[in-house]
């Protein structure tokens, strides 16, 4: 079965959306292919709140934030991950609200990057983000109201984490889990087996609602992660089957595999190629020469 993405979404820009009790979603006006309608931020609590991904470094999105907390307090600023569209503004709120800043740490890649390797990806990260307080796993910070669990999530960002708004059954997804898309992952920044591996995590979990950093909420968490699963599965089925049937770089796989995609796209499906290309020279099922490149040369292994 395909997997169905919801791409139904207003994003309500300049003002806050009600999406659970006590929970509001701000959606920055930062639209582009891969970021659906814009960056979500989430405030939490009554009184005294918390705010889940600032996002981006941007003055009209500081300014619905700063509208839309009005004369409440904001004791916690959590960070999900260190890409540019999701941790910039953290700084400018916290000189406005005096909040504390919690991620998991600051940006690195998933693995060294190799002699001679430039990292494509080094735009989209925000280097010069650092916490205030560093989250280690099923860390819970409680405040007003509220209690939210860490959760953490490598895969699309090494630093990657969800956030468990305990006694709710709501996982705040960022861009580990999206109901509009599959999630981006690239090396060197993003690794599949850490992907795949927190997936079944989160599949693990009795979440009720996800909350993603794009687009609508994810109503049937667990049946919609187990199809994502899949649909990672199928795709790493489909490199092998284009490997066995003679392509050796991902330039041709990626031409065969996302023929239907926009080609503007390709260099990003070419890097989610990487990632699987990764795991399968790791696992042992295609080879070859040196280190898995975006230029390599792949075939099956034995």
């Amino acid at each position: 079965m395909a997997l169905k993405f919801d791409t139904d979404f207003d994003p309500s820009y300049g003002q806050g959306a009600t999406v659970a009790p006590n929970v509001l979603r701000i959606t920055a006006k930062n639209p582009s292919p891969f970021t659906f309608h814009g960056t979500n931020s989430y405030i939490v609590g009554r009184k005294t709140l918390a705010v889940i991904d600032p996002g981006p470094d941007d003055d009209a999105h500081l300014k619905t934030l700063l509208e839309v907390i009005g004369d409440r307090s904001v004791s916690h600023i959590f960070v999900s991950h260190t890409h540019r569209d999701h941790s910039p503004l953290a700084a400018r709120l916290k000189q406005h609200t005096g909040a504390i800043v919690l991620a998991e740490g600051p940006h690195r890649p998933a693995r060294p990057l190799r002699i001679g390797e430039v990292n494509p990806l080094d735009a989209s990260a925000d280097t010069a983000f650092y916490p205030d307080i560093a989250l280690p796993d099923d860390t819970m910070v409680t405040g007003d109201g509220w209690a939210i669990r860490t959760v953490l999530t490598p895969g699309h960002a090494a630093n990657h984490a969800a956030f468990a708004l305990e006694g709710t059954g709501i996982l705040f997804s960022a861009d580990h889990v999206m109901g509009w898309s599959t999630s981006i992952v690239a090396p060197p920044d993003g690794a599949m087996a850490d992907y795949m591996a927190s997936l079944d995590r989160l599949i693990e979990r009795d979440d009720r609602l996800l909350l993603p950093g794009h687009g609508g909420p994810v109503t049937a968490p667990r049946s919609f992660m187990r199809e994502l699963k899949t649909h990672r599965r199928m795709r790493e089925q489909a490199i092998l089957e284009r490997i066995r049937s003679g392509d050796r770089t991902i330039k041709d796989m990626v031409r065969a595999i996302y023929r239907d995609t926009d080609p503007s796209l390709h260099g990003a499906a070419g890097l989610s190629v990487l990632a699987h290309l990764e795991d399968l020279v790791a696992r042992g099922l295609v080879s070859t020469d040196g280190d898995p490149a975006i230029d390599g040369i792949f075939k099956l292994a034995g």
